[in-house]
């Protein structure tokens, strides 16, 4: 066996232009299109950096619609959330984890910005 085959190589991120810094609200919600999928971008610039943008999935896993990018931002227990406009569940923006429904979850992907560029990387 070759020593390195049990070693996991890891995945570099592949990064995307999704759209540009000024089409950010700030505290609040946008959604973008890219290779058919729908993005809501939270934009928090008053967070830490590393804790201003995130990209959920924009289909909230109750209802069927895409409209969590629609969706109030603020904090609940200690953490940062969105919650959904139509059942008003919450979702962590860091990781998309509802707190009332641990069955329900929102799909996540890495984003940043790059001066004024937002990058997503949608993964393989």
């Amino acid at each position: 066996m070759n020593p390195t085959s049990a070693v996991a190589i890891a995945r570099q991120p592949a990064w995307r232009p999704l759209c540009g810094r000024q089409d950010l609200v700030a505290n609040s919600g946008v959604v973008a299109r890219l290779e058919g999928v729908q993005v809501a971008l939270f934009y928090l610039p008053d967070e830490p950096e590393g804790a201003r943008l995130f990209a959920l999935d924009n289909r909230d896993p109750k209802s069927g619609a895409n409209v969590i990018g629609r969706g109030l931002v603020g904090s609940l227990a200690g953490e940062r959330v969105v919650a959904a406009p139509l059942y008003k569940q919450h979702f962590r923006l860091q990781d998309g984890t509802c707190l009332e429904y641990p069955e329900q979850a929102l799909a996540v992907w890495p984003v940043r910005l790059k001066g004024d560029a937002v990058e997503i990387d949608l993964g393989p």
